[in-house]
């Protein structure tokens, strides 16, 4: 069943009806093409597996400027110097898009959905007054949140970090931040709270305490858990890697450190990891490394459906358009059995150049068509005997023998010594890459009808 379109006292996508599933015959720009939510893969509906969601941040408050000039794009909703009438209007463009769209989920954070105030009392109520206005809309519609956080990156108090920051009363600060971005969370019943620290690292190494930052780093996401549980939250806290930029060294630098860190601190049952695509690449992984490693930890709780420009060596946040990430993304996601309360937020944002309202549902249809293409091709290579036998057939000689006793810790290193020289110089056995990734290649040519 659709989401209820929102219809507000103001239309600000006129002419847009609600975009419907028509095929892949369809010519039509705004229709899905692939993204049928209805139908069924591997038991589970489209919607239940992608869980697609639409970023607030990107869509309604950037503009398009850039280091080298002002923005291109006239929002009708961020008209007039009243904030509180900016901020009311920006949330019916909002969710006006969202249910055009017909998408399930939408994400925020603090000081887009709402403004800042001049003081931490004045910010909360700010705060308040919208997690109200979001609560109408959210009953109205049928939306659901699926995570919120706090932008602790952009105020130049945070130049030098938040809960990192060698000054403890900007750790305070940042304190409060996320506690009332919390409390809007669950208000609002999201069910995921991201921690994304843009500026949690350092830029020269001889005026900063590493040892002492990590730890403060620690104690700061322990509170957050502490104060998530105390009211009611009952979802996921999940931490967002990035490996620069803008900070020159971050904390969080890809899936594999934040993993070690959740474990070392005694992290690892409350937080997973929320992987961009953008940034695993940044850290000059693979998007389905990332998420690989994370899966194997147990720890891939959601994902930022982007893509970079491989030519430039920053955060571009395009929208995905490459069938072939999004194959392997979704192979990693139905190995693991699926993202539970995650999903897929399309942490992504119209070029500069693209300055017409229907530029940005376009951009979410051929995202949502590129993930579901990928989802039914990656569902068709898994049920594949031959590339399950490929990967699989690697290992069979930790299945039996010497080396399933291996495997369960039972041999020494003097016993693999000896079983060294009683069998002598192993054998040369093909990994058969060329012939996996043409068959993976085939199944994509084959496309995703």
């Amino acid at each position: 069943m659709s989401r209820r379109v929102f219809s507000g006292d103001t239309t600000y996508f006129p002419g847009i009806e609600q975009i419907r599933y028509e095929g892949p015959e369809s010519d039509n720009p705004l229709a899905f093409k692939a993204y049928d939510r209805e139908r069924v893969i591997g038991g589970k509906t489209m919607e239940e597996h992608l869980r697609f969601a639409v970023c607030y941040w990107h869509n309604f408050c950037a503009t398009g400027a850039d280091p080298f000039g002002p923005g291109t794009r006239e929002l009708a909703w961020a008209q007039g110097p009243d904030k509180a009438r900016v901020a009311r209007d920006r949330m019916d463009a909002a969710f006006e898009f969202f249910t055009k769209l017909n998408i399930p989920f939408w994400c925020f954070h603090d000081f887009d959905m709402a403004w800042e105030g001049a003081t931490i009392g004045e910010s909360e109520k700010n705060i308040q007054v919208m997690v109200d206005l979001a609560t109408e809309r959210q009953q109205e519609t049928g939306m659901r949140l699926l995570w919120g956080t706090a932008n602790m990156f952009s105020n130049p108090r945070y130049m030098n970090g938040a809960s990192t920051n060698p000054d403890f009363n900007v750790v305070a600060y940042a304190a409060s931040q996320v506690k009332a971005a919390l409390d809007a969370t669950v208000e609002l019943g999201g069910q995921n709270y991201v921690f994304w620290g843009g500026r949690e690292g350092y830029a020269y190494l001889q005026n900063t305490d590493t040892k002492r930052e990590l730890e403060h780093l620690a104690i700061f996401l322990d509170k957050a858990r502490e104060y998530g549980r105390s009211i009611g939250f009952e979802g996921t806290f999940l931490i967002e890697p990035k490996p620069m930029e803008p900070m020159y060294h971050q904390y969080d630098f890809d899936a594999q450190t934040v993993i070690g860190f959740l474990r070392h601190h005694g992290l690892d049952g409350d937080f997973k990891l929320n992987i961009e695509a953008n940034h695993a690449t940044l850290a000059g992984h693979a998007f389905a490394h990332d998420l690989q490693m994370g899966a194997d930890a147990g720890l891939l709780g959601s994902i930022d459906a982007n893509i970079g420009n491989p030519q430039n060596g920053w955060d571009t946040d395009q929208f995905p358009s490459d069938v072939y990430d999004t194959v392997h993304a979704m192979m990693v996601v139905l190995r693991m059995g699926g993202l539970g309360d995650g999903g897929l937020n399309f942490d992504a944002k119209v070029r500069r150049e693209s300055t017409d309202l229907e530029d940005t549902f376009i951009a979410h249809i051929g995202g949502m068509d590129c993930f579901a293409r990928g989802l039914i091709i990656a569902d068709r290579v898994l049920a594949d005997s031959r590339t399950r036998e490929l990967r699989e057939g690697r290992y069979t000689s930790f299945d039996s023998g010497d080396g399933k006793r291996f495997e369960k810790g039972e041999l020494s290193l003097t016993d693999l010594r000896s079983l060294a020289i009683a069998h002598g110089e192993p054998e040369k056995i093909s990994g058969k890459q060329e012939l996996l990734e043409n068959l993976i290649n085939d199944h994509i040519v084959r496309g995703a009808s």
